[in-house]
Order: C-alpha cells, then structure tokens, then sequence
C-alpha cells in the first residue's frame, strides 16, 4: 500500500461523514442546501446498499412515508420521499394506494435516488484512519479510493474542521455459532444474507431460524409460506421468552419523540443502561400486523385437519453448535424456564440475532487519547451528538446511530433520522437553518424536564471558504 499513488485535498472542509447509509444520507441531504458548507461523504461500497437481503416481498417499514431522510426537519426539501414519487410520475398512484408505511423495496429506491443525485458522495472511498492535526486546527481524514477501472487503488487525504461518523451496524452472530456460520460452505447465514440464498434454503429439508425479532419474523413467515403444506419441517426459537408484539401504541411511540431523546440524554448513566436492557420491546418486538399474518398462514395450513410441520419455542437458548458428518447440523438447546436440555438436528440456520454497533476502534485509533470516555469505557457523547473530546480539540466529532447508550431507543430509529440531523447541522454552523419543534410529545417524561432544544453552539463558527481553504 505504501507504493499506491497519493493525492491530498489541501482545503479545509467544513464537514466529512464517514459512512453513507441513511442517516449520513439525511445529513447530506439537509445540508446540500446549506452554501456555506464545503462537505464531503465517504462510503467503501460502491453504492447506496440497504439491507438488501431483508428486501422480502410485501416487507414494509415501521415508521410512515414522513419519516423520510429529511421530512421531519424540512417538509419543503427537494430530497423528500413526496418529490421522489413526483419525479418518478408515482405521486397519483401513491395517493389512491393509500399506503401510510413503505414497503422496505421502495424505501431503498428512494434511498439510492437520493445517493445517485446529491453531490458530494463518495461510494468506493475506504476511510482508513482519523486523526487530530493541532498544528492546523483540522482533523485528517486518510482513505483508500478503491476499485478504480485499471485495477489500482489510490491514497488520499482531506483535512475537515469536523467529522460525522455514520457506519452503521453490522450483523451479530452469537458465539457458539460464530465457527459454523464462518466455515465456507456450511448452511448457517445471518437474516441479512436471507435473499441471496433463499433458493438454497427454501430446498433443504429441516431449516430452523433463531431470533424473534422482526427479522425472524418475516424470514420465517416468507418460508413458511413456500414450503409445501404439511412437509414444512420448520423450527422456530428465540431466547426472548415470548413471540412478543412490538409497542405501536399512540403514547408508547412518544419514546422515540425528540422530547424522549434529550429526558433520556439527562438521566444517569446506570439508569440509562437498566432502561436500555427493559425497553427492548419498543424496538425489537415483531409488527402485530407480521404476528396476524402468521398465524393467518398456520391456520390456513389446519384446514384440512393436520397441523402443520412447525415447531414454535420461546425461551430457547443455543448452547453450543455443530456439524454431524458433513451436512447435517447439531444444535445443543436449553430451556431456562424449564431448566432442561435437547439436541436438535436441521439442515440449515438462519440467524435473525440483531444487529450491533459497528466497533469505531480502526477509525478513531488516532484520536484515542483525546476521546472522554464513560464507566464502561464507551464514548460519552453530548445532547447536540457529538463525542466529549479534550479541549485541545476544537473541531467536532458527531455520531449517527452510534449512541444508544446515551441517547436511548430512538438512536436506529428512523423516524429521528432528520431531527437528529438538523441538530447536528444546527449545531454546526451555530445557528439556525433547521429551526426546532419545542415540543414533540404529550407525555412529560420526569418532574423535570430538561430543556427540549439544546442551544446550537459549538466551538467556531462556520465562515464561507477564501480561495478554497
């Protein structure tokens, strides 16, 4: 690597996000009509990639249309979902389906008609490392352009005054699966690898899927339904102790309202944690509407008299996992509640286990001494989303959907995406493009209440760029 050619951006951007899924796509799109930003977006993929192997037909998102990457912070943008369907001559048929919640295909479409239009998005850029450069006042930015038509790759540099880090999260896969689902060759995927081996797995004999969350919900659900009736040969199993809806209620969606996000933000560290680990139904239940159409499907199976072939157990942890000859897979079970134990045999895994925050150690190696950290060493991070850094530093390091534990279960939220993002450009420029709601929620969460829109300071004012510096 050290031989590549190199090429160095002398000018001081006023911004650079690292990662494009949808929350830096937000940011980006809300900042495009800002002038006086010089920003720069940065993504290893080639291109706009969202979950596409959860992309099932029917699958909808659990947030509405308006939850889109920049309604909610500026109904008027030309980036919004409205506009995309207007440019697609889609607006009338959209109207007379009446559809209040995406299907997740068309929300992706949208995504990647957002990506392909903005500028200032660069797709097969690898960010490789970060660091403070207190001799200009500017952190460095060091890539790889990757991919290029001649087979080479290339080194930069940018210099930004601030950073915004959006990597998102990556597949989990517990421990004692981890050696099976990594071995080639073997029938144990992650949910988010579900599509591009459907075909494989809809022929295989017994398949079983872990994990009842939505994932594992619809991937179950999408099996079931073309799996011959009577010979479905499907086991379902969770830890969770039951096959639980998620919270959809009026008020219990007042936890993911601005409001929610700054009482949160103020509570205690230990507290934060314990509200963390409880309210784990607000956002990894299964839609009831999903619930509904699975037991619509075993039902219709019953109808001639048999039950179909499918086991459904909550409760249910994998101890440890493995292969019996060379096809076959052996997974040790235990039941908690009933503190017992079984072995059961299946030709295939499906892991629908969750997502977890993608590690930031690689990237921020180089600012390490200056990153304030909390008592279980995670970055503390402030009520404007930005990482508490040493006073020496004075450009900004912002999170997108990295700071559940600061900032509670609205963090993936998508519905947040654009208010999060008008908070962050707000406080970037130090003033105000995105003028605020002062009140999001009835509920009046705590006796007192913190303030509900943090004042939009930061550490140097935003000043248009001479000559390009």
């Amino acid at each position: 690597m050290t031989n590549l050619p190199h090429h160095e951006t002398e000018a001081h951007r006023d911004l650079v996000g690292i990662g494009i899924g949808p929350f830096n796509l937000s940011l980006a799109a809300l900042a495009h009509p800002l002038a006086e930003l010089d920003t720069a977006f940065y993504e290893q993929r080639p291109g706009f990639d969202w979950h596409p192997g959860l992309l099932i037909d029917g699958t909808t998102l659990q947030v509405p249309f308006l939850a889109d990457l920049v309604t909610l912070a500026d109904p008027t943008n030309a980036w919004s979902f409205l506009n995309y369907l207007k440019t697609c001559d889609r607006l009338f048929p959209f109207y007379f389906a009446e559809r209040f919640h995406l299907q997740r295909a068309e929300y992706d479409a949208y995504c990647r008609w957002v990506a392909e239009g903005l500028p200032g998005l660069h797709f097969g850029h690898q960010v490789d490392a970060v660091r403070w450069n207190s001799e200009r006042d500017v952190f460095e930015v060091d890539f790889t352009r990757l991919g290029t038509d001649d087979g080479t790759e290339t080194l930069g540099r940018t210099y930004t005054r601030n950073i915004v880090l959006g990597v998102g999260t990556e597949p989990h896969v517990p421990e004692p699966l981890r050696p099976l689902a990594d071995a080639a060759g073997v029938p144990v995927i992650h949910a988010a690898d579900y599509l591009q081996h459907r075909e494989e797995f809809l022929a295989v004999g017994h398949i079983t899927v872990i994990g009842a969350g939505q994932s594992g919900a619809e991937v179950f659900l999408d099996l079931l339904r073309h799996r011959p009736v009577g010979r479905e040969k499907i086991h379902w199993i969770a830890r969770t102790e039951a096959f639980a809806p998620m919270e959809y209620s009026k008020l219990g969606l007042e936890h993911f309202t601005p409001d929610y996000t700054h009482y949160f933000h103020a509570l205690a560290e230990p507290v934060r944690d314990r509200l963390v680990a409880a309210q784990w139904q607000l956002h990894k239940g299964i839609d009831a509407g999903t619930i509904a159409a699975i037991h619509d499907e075993l039902y219709r199976r019953t109808l001639h008299g048999d039950w179909p072939d499918v086991v459904l157990t909550p409760g249910v942890h994998v101890r440890t996992a493995g292969r019996i000859a060379t096809t076959r897979i052996e997974l040790h079970l235990e039941h908690e509640q009933q503190d017992t134990r079984t072995r059961l045999t299946t030709d295939a895994v499906v892991l629908a286990t969750g997502y977890r925050e993608r590690p930031l150690g690689r990237i921020l190696a180089g600012l390490a001494p200056y990153l304030r950290r909390d008592s279980h060493d995670r970055p503390r991070i402030d009520d404007q989303f930005r990482m508490v850094l040493d006073p020496a530093v004075t450009g900004s390091v912002y999170v997108q959907n990295a700071e559940l534990h600061t900032h509670g279960v609205g963090t993936p939220d998508l519905g947040l995406a654009a208010w999060r993002s008008a908070t962050i450009l707000n406080s970037l420029t130090g003033k105000e493009p995105y003028p605020l709601p002062r009140r999001t929620a009835y509920t009046t969460f705590g006796l007192q209440p913190p303030d509900r829109i943090p004042p939009a300071r930061q550490h140097r004012t935003i000043t248009p760029l001479v000559d390009g510096r």
